[in-house]
């Protein structure tokens, strides 16, 4: 062999497969730097654009804060600007980092205006111009009464947009000040507006950039990108576009390869260690973005505090796996409602609730591991079964109810609330939709029952609750007019003599076409849509009345828990007494065994209140609530009223032992006993003989009109005659 082609063999063949082997691995990794910054590109896209997306979502959730508050109404009448500076204005930005806070009376000026102080010229009028689109639209909606939107997250509807407000871009939003309590009302469409405001500049890019990695992120109005750099289109809900976000793209793919190069140019022998170790290199870091990229959509598909499926994830996947089902197979979906969550909430505070929230998420997922389980709201759950039939889906509610009663254990905290659960059967050949709604209904009647329980779909529901609904809009319109709110009047009479002692105010609904409605009907109804305040006003009104034209006689008049724990309770019983003229120790108020005991703050102060100016209160139903003779000890009353169960059994040996134990230990306490439910003369001669100083029944009398009532005192002889003396 030659000279020459031993330089050949030895040097130039060696040499070209070297760079051919060099080439290639160049172009490969040329390649697969592309894809792969490409990818990241892709990934950093999403990222931002979600980024703005919970952002405005994030602001209106913000507002609510402060715009959903009987204070925030009675605040802005008063044109307290001091006040809104404090709690509309400031604030707002010292805690949620708005940059502007505008507050508009109901014709659309501003009462009162925050802006962060800037170096350029004032915004007033470039924030005007963009807001305004969006109170119009806003006005627009609460004219026609739009609830759209509105959860148990969502307390009122709103509207956001982005928008340019000068030459900065911005996220806008507008909420309606309204009343939490919903004492308060305004006019549809009138109501003030509150708009806030954040930049997506200045602040909000430093905070993407510190916490998110993105270099050099900046806002530019034109659609020009330099190499290198990658941008989001900003866009208002018109279609408009706003501007830009662009910022250096992170580019690892370009990265790994220039590390690379100098390695590729060592000879044949280190050309293919290098390579094996570029190769390792590459693939540790697509594993590293492919796990980043898995997180995103981890996000973008499951609840941040607890990790099940959000509201969008659960919905999809109950879709697609009711069409890819076997139609023989059943299937189910479970709405579960946490009870007294908003308790917890308030008494112990959020970061607590969101433990009880984890834990209660914990339960479920061990209770149900191979089930789909999502959280759709603050304290609202959901499940999908498969392969499960009627039977093992309602065993699965019980023990859904079960568990969710047992109590929370939380930093020593024992804390005990309970679950209410909704749940629907079907097959792959239900809508998602429909099999849904019917799990939403049944959770409805399960509320219905009394909560801590759990109810399964059945035909009837649907009718039941589009009655229930009819009854809530007939309730509305009654105490809106209140000629269908009739009081009625049921005398107490001395056990001993049968004079009248005192009469018992009661409210009945005299619906135009269903007749006399039941009071356990809708006195429960109307302690749920908000109502029981303006019925409770119309008693003890007419209660009021009735006792300064009959002053022999003292009344009383019952008052619902939810009535109790009113700040305006105690004033607008003695404003409706001094009204009246009537003495506050004529008056006794009937309070349920639970809202006696329960302890609320609000509830204690009124009654401290009202019994310091001298009303009486007594404990109705005595006996059938959860209250022991040690603990009666401790409420602020003056007399029991001994439920009629107890009354109408009284022959039995254990029931007359129960009453006379009632007797003697009110006896012992300085506390008055009065009888419900006497319907015989053997039930009234009973009581006397066990002590009772009154009764009340219909064997004296019926509840009746004042009227009737003002006629029975006058001949209050015939009732003693015929009845006490028998």
């Amino acid at each position: 062999m030659s000279r020459h082609s031993q330089w050949l063999f030895k040097w130039l063949i060696p040499a070209g497969i070297s760079a051919l082997i060099g080439l290639v691995l160049v172009s490969t990794l040329h390649w697969a730097a592309s894809k792969t910054d490409e990818v990241a590109r892709e990934r950093q896209q999403d990222l931002i654009s979600l980024i703005v997306s919970q952002l405005q979502a994030k602001i209106a959730h913000d507002q609510e804060s402060a715009t959903v508050w009987d204070d925030a109404v009675l605040k802005v009448a008063e044109g307290d600007v001091s006040w809104l500076q404090a709690n509309l204005g400031e604030w707002m930005n010292t805690y949620f980092g708005h940059d502007a806070a505008i507050v508009l009376t109901s014709n659309d000026e501003p009462v009162y205006e925050f802006i962060v102080p800037l170096k350029s010229t004032s915004l007033h009028d470039d924030l005007r111009t963009s807001y305004m689109p969006l109170v119009e639209r806003l006005r627009a909606r609460l004219r026609v009464g739009d609830r759209e939107g509105i959860s148990g997250r969502v307390l009122s509807i709103g509207e956001s947009d982005l928008k340019i407000v000068g030459s900065r871009p911005a996220v806008v939003s507008v909420k309606p000040i309204v009343s939490d309590t919903g004492e308060i009302t305004q006019p549809a469409g009138k109501e003030s507006l509150h708009v806030a405001v954040r930049f997506l500049d200045t602040d909000f890019q430093r905070s993407i950039e510190a916490e998110y990695q993105f270099a050099n992120i900046r806002f530019t109005p034109e659609d020009h990108v330099e190499a290198g750099q990658s941008h989001i289109v900003l866009k208002s809900d018109t279609g408009e576009v706003i501007g830009y976000l662009r910022w250096n793209q992170f580019m690892p793919g370009l990265n790994v390869l220039n590390a690379t190069l100098p390695t590729i140019g060592l000879a044949v022998v280190g050309i293919f260690l290098t390579a094996c170790a570029t190769g390792h290199l590459l693939c540790r870091r697509s594993v590293r973005l492919a796990s980043s990229r898995a997180q995103l959509q981890h996000l973008a598909m499951h609840d941040t505090l607890t990790g099940l499926a959000n509201r969008g994830y659960f919905e999809r996947e109950v879709a697609a796996r009711l069409r890819g089902a076997f139609s023989s197979k059943d299937c189910g979906v479970l709405f579960l409602d946490l009870d007294r969550f908003k308790a917890v909430n308030d008494t112990y505070g959020h970061p607590t609730g969101d433990k009880l929230i984890r834990i209660a998420a914990e339960r479920m997922r061990s209770l149900l591991p191979d089930a789909l389980v999502g959280r759709i709201g603050g304290d609202e759950f959901t499940v999908f079964l498969e392969g499960r039939d009627r039977d093992a889906i309602e065993s699965i509610a019980k023990d859904l109810v079960g568990c969710m009663r047992e109590p929370f254990d939380i930093e020593g905290l024992k804390i005990s609330i309970g679950a209410s659960v909704g749940a629907a059967v079907g097959n792959a050949h239900m809508d998602a939709f429909e099999l849904t709604r019917q799990a939403d209904i049944a959770l409805y009647h399960a509320k219905s029952a009394g909560r801590n329980t759990y109810a399964v779909f059945g035909a009837h529901m649907d009718e039941l609750l589009r009655t229930r609904r009819q009854l809530e809009v007939d309730l509305r319109a009654a105490v809106e007019t209140p000629i269908q709110i009739e009081t009625v009047y049921q005398p107490v009479f001395s056990a001993d003599g049968g004079t009248v002692r005192s009469i018992e105010a009661l409210s009945r609904w005299r619906h135009p076409q269903m007749g006399l409605v039941a009071p356990d009907v809708f006195i429960p109804l109307a302690e749920e849509i908000g109502v029981i305040h303006q019925i409770g006003a119309i008693v003890i009104e007419n209660a009021c009345r009735l006792a300064a034209n009959c002053k022999a006689v003292d009344v009383a008049i019952n008052a619902s828990a939810v009535e109790l724990d009113s700040s305006g309770y105690c004033l607008r019983v003695l404003t409706m007494l001094s009204k009246w003229g009537v003495a506050p120790t004529r008056l006794e108020i009937e309070i349920t065994e639970t809202a006696a005991i329960k302890g609320e703050e609000q509830t204690d102060r009124n009654i401290a209140m009202l019994r310091a100016a001298g009303v009486r209160f007594a404990i109705d139903d005595f006996g059938t609530g959860h209250s022991s003779f040690a603990r009666i000890q401790k409420m602020a009353v003056d007399r029991i009223k001994i439920d009629k169960s107890f009354v109408q059994a009284i022959h039995h040996d254990r029931s007359r032992s129960l009453v006379e134990a009632m007797i003697a230990m009110a006896r012992a306490q300085g506390l008055s006993t009065t009888a419900e439910g006497v319907e015989t003369v053997d039930q009234l001669n009973a009581l006397k003989v066990l002590g009772c100083d009154n009764v009340q029944g219909f064997l004296m009398s019926k509840p009746i009109p004042p009227d009737e009532l003002i006629s029975l005192l006058e001949s209050g002889s015939v009732v003693e005659s015929v009845i006490f003396r028998a």
